[in-house]
């Protein structure tokens, strides 16, 4: 990710990947081929220049407060990070003007760093402050190191900022304020001891960082560090603090006399035995949709860190589960032995005697009520390979199609609404096209919170590149707040909104006509369907004004180009797949599809639920969406499988708990999902599962939903396996295995391959790759993908051919239909299913938290995580508080027409009115508790949006359930990055080299 820098006022645009326009640059005498409008600095990088540069780093763009990368050209010194190159342009590295004027700019770092890299935990290979002073040959300090009047600050759970190694180089500011965007970092220049500051001056804990990590992994020394490297890392880190306090002593004593040579050499010696004991893995992350990659650091089974750099999705960014959120995989409650019920408990078993019941109990139900008596159920936490076994089980070895997977909690609309339009179910692009979009318009989505990595990027480009944002939804969260519109309709409407603007579009000279002729079909029959929508219909059910509809009408008719992103406000509707169908439609009638900075992006809530539909696990599709009743489709399956395939539609998960109940389905396989708590109509589902004659639940931990069972494999999570996961933009990505499993454990796919193996199926796959190899052969839609091709942090984004050519953008030649052409596909409006009335008359939203992970079971094993985020809440609004007499802490119970739970409050102005909102983070106190069965008719997918509540206000008062160390407390401090002209302002500075000397911008 190359960025823009402020000059003068004026902003400096990198040249953009792939510049066809290319000049010549001298550099020491030699010519080198650049392309316009390319930063010096990354010419002289790339063609392996040994240029000293403290503060820039390619994916934060130049920063100038360093000036340790001063070179010379026509006789003057200029900052080679924010010089853009010129055709004939001269550059002298080596000149003895730049060289000293680099060694006096490095000399006023080292005056703010105390250099003690042999007992540093830092000193991998990879410090810069380190890296410079060996490049530099620097022997001695000319400015002595000066300690800063401040203590470290140890408040944040998971790292750590020592002021007195600060070279207030300001990374970690231009990271905060311009990459992640959370604007709590800044630094006050006209101080006389300047330093990092957390929200303007408040301890990290107390600050509004939402811990995301950005800071620790741009810093170029020791300054920030995770708390988990601190004494682990280096061979002599992990002595006493008196101890290692001695040794700088006499690291700092010897160098007046020794010079830093022989000190430095003698770092090199110990990092360099660190790499016989410290491993990086890449991996890929384990939460959100996201896709983030990242090499892993770890020293036997502990995780030093985690440290993103190269990743196609998120390059240097991480949320705070993705860089502190791992904990869970070494925790002492982790399952290590199979379990078998016996009556009330459970007893712990070999595999062999667990595998052979599972066996011998599937063999048997089949055998007495036929083999769609049987369903089987995949995780979208589990990887490609393992979905597509698990599917192969139901399909190749029981004889069923009753396999399905998460995605029909929330994806499931999203897909339709995709299919019924423009064909393929994913994503039209990547994160990329999102960030080069004109306008970005969200819906249902608490994006920074759900996927705050793909946030981050679209709060820089509406921050630094004038993108507009239009956000619709029931709550003011952060993406609301920093939003040119906010709409709040009433809930279950977009529909209606989104269809009267598109109507308004078309009956006013606003849609893109030629696209509609060209590209798109069934536009007279579309037309006619959008009769009900007006704009005052609109505005009458949505609660909206004409004048707020018709603004976001022309804002979207105007811009350079629109991308939708929605997710589970939208899809979690009994009008799911219509609602995404006319968000498309949308797109199609303003030409917003076939180029980037356009399209339709449903935000995948789990890391692989987009793979697990792409993988087969579906009750009505093979892998690669190929339809279960299609006698070719089938037959190819049949050859490779060797087996005669069911011809018909399974059953879907929210089918199955209702054949439980009917007594249809006796024996359910469940793999890694907490259904228990996170399905709908909570106490329904539990029912259920009390009803199977067999149970089969593979997780991690002993869940909820484990207690229901009659078998609990223990299965291991991502760090511990080999495989692929894809991502929201249809990314497929590998990952790595880190640590072996856990002693006891087995990976999915080898539980899976083990009890097919028993039913007689003679599966014998050896790795992972083997499984994709199989997949890919015969799925159209992956032809092309395998293990070589996926090889470190390379990628595929499908449809990917047969040669490894895929499409990070869909339809730039045609739509996925045989004509080539989108179609429009009419909906109509009924409205939310289950509605307040005067018993119960508040409206439930719910959803997901930064901190915590859908219902917990990972995060909560987290200390710092649960430090900051401990508990479930309720959020009530500060006027129905004032109504009911709540504050935060009261204790009510809720209670809707299906079950009832017992949560704290929090009042907080993020609501409004008589709506509330429950997050998802809590197996206690589960919403899902209070949901309906009532399901969108297309998908079956639950409508969780559409809960009615009654809330009694019990007389307990407890603590607010957010402590004071949520970031939500915090007061961020937003400017435009480091602000470095701030610096060049201050009496004590000057341009290293010569006072006299006046830097050139070119």
């Amino acid at each position: 990710m190359q960025t823009s820098a402020i000059l003068n006022g004026k902003t400096i645009e990198p040249a953009p990947a792939g510049s066809s326009e290319v000049v010549s640059v001298f550099i020491d005498g030699s010519s080198h081929a650049a392309h316009a409008g390319e930063l010096l600095v990354d010419l002289i990088n790339r063609v392996g220049g040994k240029l000293a540069q403290v503060c820039y780093h390619p994916q934060l763009g130049p920063i100038q407060t360093c000036d340790t990368c001063l070179v010379e050209i026509n006789g003057q010194l200029v900052r080679a990070c924010a010089t853009i190159v010129s055709n004939g342009m001269s550059v002298s590295i080596v000149s003895p003007k730049a060289h000293a004027a680099r060694q006096e700019a490095f000399d006023r770092i080292l005056s703010n760093h105390m250099l003690y890299c042999t007992v540093c935990d830092n000193n991998n290979g990879n410090c810069t402050v380190h890296n410079t002073t060996k490049l530099l040959a620097i022997d001695h300090q000319q400015i002595p190191f000066q300690p800063k009047p401040y203590e470290v600050d140890n408040t944040n759970p998971f790292y750590r900022y020592d002021p007195d190694q600060c070279v207030l180089c300001g990374r970690c500011v231009e990271a905060c304020q311009n990459v992640e965007v959370n604007e709590t970092l800044s630094i006050n220049w006209d101080d006389p001891y300047p330093r990092v500051l957390w929200d303007g001056g408040s301890t990290i804990g107390e600050s509004s960082c939402v811990s995301c990590g950005h800071c620790v992994t741009v810093c170029p020394c020791n300054a920030l560090m995770e708390k988990s490297m601190l004494g682990h890392a280096g061979f002599l880190t992990g002595i006493s603090k008196r101890a290692l306090n001695s040794m700088i002593e006499v690291v700092k004593g010897v160098e007046p006399e020794t010079g830093y040579g022989s000190i430095m050499q003698l770092s090199e010696v110990e990092s360099a035995m660190r790499e016989s004991r410290i491993r990086r893995t890449k991996t890929v992350c384990t939460y959100c949709g996201v896709g983030c990659s990242f090499n892993v650091w770890t020293k036997d089974r502990h995780i030093l860190k985690v440290e993103p750099s190269e990743g196609p999705a998120n390059g240097i960014s991480t949320c705070v589960k993705g860089k502190f959120g791992w904990d869970y995989v070494n925790a002492p409650d982790r399952l290590t032995k199979p379990l078998i019920r016996e009556g009330d408990d459970f007893r712990e078993a070999s595999w062999d005697e667990a595998l052979d019941l599972v066996a011998r109990r599937f063999t048997e139900i089949k055998a007495q009520h036929g083999p769609d008596s049987l369903a089987f159920i995949s995780s979208s936490k589990c990887t490609n390979e393992e979905s597509y076994l698990m599917q192969k089980l139901a399909r190749a070895v029981v004889g069923t199609n009753n396999i399905d997977n998460c995605s029909r909690y929330c994806q499931a609309p999203a897909t339709m609404g995709l299919f019924r339009t423009v064909g393929y179910g994913g994503d039209s692009g990547s994160i990329h096209d999102i960030e080069n979009a004109g306008l970005v318009l969200i819906i249902g989505s608490n994006t920074a919170e759900s996927h705050p990595v793909l946030a981050t990027r679209v709060k820089r480009a509406h921050k630094l590149h004038g993108q507009k944002l239009i956000v619709a939804d029931l709550r003011e969260h952060e993406m609301a707040r920093r939003a040119d519109i906010f709409l709040h309709p009433k809930p279950g409407t977009d529909l209606v909104w989104l269809s009267a603007i598109t109507r308004y579009l078309l009956e006013n000279g606003l849609a893109h006509e030629d696209f509609l002729r060209q590209w798109v079909n069934g536009l007279e029959e579309y037309k006619n369907a959008l009769a009900p929508f007006t704009m005052e219909f609109a505005s009458e059910t949505c609660g909206l004004p004409i004048e707020t509809l018709e603004k976001v009408a022309h804002m979207i008719a105007e811009a350079s180009g629109v991308c939708i992103l929605w997710a589970m406000g939208v899809t979690q509707q009994s009008q799911g797949s219509d609602t995404s169908t006319a968000i498309s439609n949308l797109l199609l009638v303003t030409g917003n599809y076939m180029r980037t900075g356009t399209g339709a992006y449903p935000l995948r809530g789990h890391n692989n639920v987009q793979g697990a539909g792409d993988s087969g696990a579906a009750p009505g599709t093979l892998p690669g969406y190929q339809s279960v009743d299609d006698p070719e489709i089938r037959a190819r399956f049949e050859a490779a499988w060797k087996v005669k395939l069911p011809t018909t539609k399974g059953l879907d998960n929210h089918e199955m708990v209702d054949a439980i109940h009917q007594g249809k389905l006796k024996s359910l396989y469940l793999i890694g999902e907490e259904m228990a708590v996170v399905d709908s109509n909570a106490n329904h589902v539990a029912a259920a599962f009390s009803m199977l004659d067999f149970f089969v639940v593979q997780d991690i931990f002993f869940s909820t939903t484990c207690r229901f069972a009659d078998v609990v494999l223990p299965a291991t999570p991502s760090l511990e396996k080999e495989g692929t996961f894809t991502s929201t933009e249809r990314r497929i990505q590998r990952l790595h295995q880190v640590f072996e499993p856990i002693p006891g454990s087995r990976p999915d796919w080898k539980i899976t391959q083990d009890i097919a193996n028993r039913l007689n199926a003679n599966w014998n796959y050896a790795h992972p790759s083997e499984i994709m190899s199989e997949m890919a052969s015969l799925a159209p839609l992956l032809a092309g993908v395998n293990y070589e091709r996926l090889e470190g942090y390379k990628s595929l984004q499908w449809p990917v051919a047969a040669d490894g050519s895929d499409q990070p953008l869909l339809y730039t030649k045609k739509f996925n239909f045989p004509d080539g052409k989108a179609r429009l596909f009419p909906v109509l409006w009924s409205g939310p299913v289950e509605k307040s009335n005067a018993e119960f008359d508040l409206h439930l939203n719910n959803g997901r938290l930064l901190e915590h992970f859908h219902e917990g079971n990972l995060t909560y094993r987290v200390k710092g995580i649960q430090e900051k985020t401990p508990d479930v809440f309720v959020e009530i609004s500060p006027e129905l508080a004032k109504e009911r007499g709540v504050q935060s802490g009261t204790w009510l119970l809720l209670i809707s027409r299906h079950g009832q739970v017992r949560v704290r409050a929090l009042v907080t102005d993020r609501v409004s009115g008589r709506e509330l909102y429950m997050p998802m983070n809590s197996t206690e106190s589960p919403v899902n508790r209070l949901t309906s069965s009532i399901t969108d008719p297309v998908t079956h997918t639950p409508a969780f949006k559409e809960t009615s509540v009654q809330m009694d206000v019990l007389p307990e008062i407890g603590e607010s359930p957010l402590p004071r160390v949520n970031p939500r407390f915090g007061h961020p401090t937003p400017q435009d990055g480091v602000e470095v002209e701030r610096k060049w302002k201050r009496p004590d500075y000057h341009l290293p080299g010569s006072q006299l000397v006046q830097i050139q911008q070119k």
